[in-house]
């Protein structure tokens, strides 16, 4: 199938929309003339009408005519300039009288013509426009009366301004599809821009851009947005290079600890003691790498599947509860401060298991970040517009620098100066990642040494 390229095509478009216009154009000054020319002819006619009809006598029942001289008139004597050709008849069809013009020739009666009806008819091989009309005396029809023009010059006008439009309509259309085409591909040239810088675009170049139209036209939003695109594209790929990385790293740390602990067993017999304490060294490092794949996969897993959700009743409450009780051995070791403040039973449309791993990851944190004999605080509201719970400790805290980090995937704030936190850096951002998937807000507040404050906010709830 022959393909028409994009240039082409809208000059095609162009030409067809433009050929019917011409085609309209023309066929209406076609139509014009012609009536125009018809017209004129028509009044002329009608004109000779009105001057015989008053030339003529009846005399004894017979037509004769008044002034004999008027056949004598250029018109009714020669064929060359607008002839008018005069021929009068009886009741019978018999000639009486015709213009010396018509010689040998006459007028053809058409009975089927209504009277003063204009109409197209041939003498010898000339069009003539002819009329007929009857004649009568006290109400009584006597005769006919028949004139008739030559058409042939008008004919002659017409024709040549028919095949002048003919021939100068494709021309016409040839020429503007060529000047169609020329301004088409001027218009597109932004198109061929995108298509070359497009063209050089890779996983390894992604910073070029594609440079913007001087004019703000559709073609400028199409650039724009796909450099916005692009950007996000380079985004994210940078932050996949970025998570690959930390990923490594963070595998490669347990493997080599656990690779180098049996390396040492291996060189010389040990006594028990020793293996037990070496062992249980690499399963605490193998606990450490299950946790980290499980986050990993964990964020892999739901990365935009908002369909894969199962939205259910949920009780805040009792999750929030059954989440501090699988603390319960930490809570006591740091003998820390549990307060919860529920006013009522809070039920959220959600899905129960994701908000369970928010949960887990905020009072789990509240719980590692805070000092011994320190306190944390959960509140649960309602507002306005739904439900806002609060995680406050009394912890180490942030930052105000490390605080827009905090929900970035392997950042850790200070982690050099808490050697004995352990901690991946992965839980904040899970948290971010399931909170934009269950459409709730969260934000974070923190000083120094003095505490952290975690907000989560359910405003597309309904609250039972």
């Amino acid at each position: 199938m022959l393909q028409f390229s994009f240039k082409n095509r809208i000059a095609f478009n162009y030409i067809i929309i433009t050929a019917l216009l011409i085609f309209v154009v023309f066929f209406t000054i076609y139509s014009i003339v012609k009536q125009s020319v018809y017209s004129h002819i028509d009044n002329d006619i009608i004109v000779e009408i009105k001057n015989h009809l008053d030339e003529i006598k009846v005399k004894n029942g017979i037509l004769t005519l008044i002034d004999v001289e008027e056949w004598n008139e250029r018109e009714h004597n020669t064929v060359d300039v607008n002839p008018v050709f005069v021929q009068f008849l009886d009741v019978n069809g018999k000639i009486i009288e015709k213009s010396p013009n018509l010689k040998l020739e006459t007028l053809t009666f058409h009975s089927q013509k209504e009277n003063f009806e204009l109409f197209n008819t041939k003498l010898l091989d000339n069009i003539i426009r002819q009329i007929q009309v009857p004649i009568y005396v006290n109400q009584k029809k006597i005769g006919y009366l028949m004139i008739a023009m030559s058409l042939t010059d008008s004919t002659l006008v017409l024709d040549n301004l028919f095949y002048i439009l003919v021939v100068a309509f494709p021309l016409i259309l040839i020429l503007l599809f060529f000047i169609a085409r020329f301004f088409a591909g001027r218009s597109i040239k932004p198109i061929n821009t995108i298509i070359e810088t497009s063209n050089i675009i890779t996983k390894d170049n992604l910073r070029t851009r594609i440079p913007l139209p001087v004019n703000r036209d559709e073609l400028h939003v199409l650039s724009k947005t796909i450099n916005s695109l692009l950007d996000r594209l380079e985004n994210a790929v940078e932050r996949e290079k970025q998570f690959t990385s930390y990923a490594s790293h963070e595998l490669r740390t347990p493997l080599t600890i656990i690779k180098g602990t049996l390396e040492v067993l291996i060189r010389k017999p040990r006594n028990n003691n020793e293996y037990e304490e070496k062992i249980n060294f690499c399963i605490t490092e193998v606990d450490r790498l299950n946790i980290l794949v499980d986050q990993l996969l964990l964020l892999a897993r739901f990365e935009n599947q908002k369909q894969s959700l199962h939205i259910e009743k949920v009780y805040l409450n009792a999750l929030i509860l059954d989440t501090i009780s699988q603390y319960s051995s930490n809570i006591q070791s740091k003998n820390i401060h549990i307060v919860t403040e529920f006013k009522k039973d809070y039920c959220l449309d959600t899905d129960r298991y994701l908000l369970s791993i928010i949960m887990n990851n905020l009072i789990s944190n509240a719980i590692k970040y805070s000092h011994e004999n320190g306190k944390v605080s959960i509140i649960v509201a309602e507002t306005s517009d739904g439900v806002e719970c609060q995680i406050i400790d009394s912890g180490i805290g942030i930052t105000s620098d490390d605080l827009q980090k905090v929900f970035d995937q392997f950042f850790r704030s200070h982690s050099e100066l808490h050697p004995d936190i352990n901690g991946m850096g992965l839980g904040l951002s899970i948290v971010k990642k399931l909170s934009l998937l269950l459409d709730i807000t969260i934000s974070v507040s923190s000083k120094l040494n003095e505490g952290t404050t975690l907000k989560l906010g359910f405003y597309k709830n309904e609250i039972d």
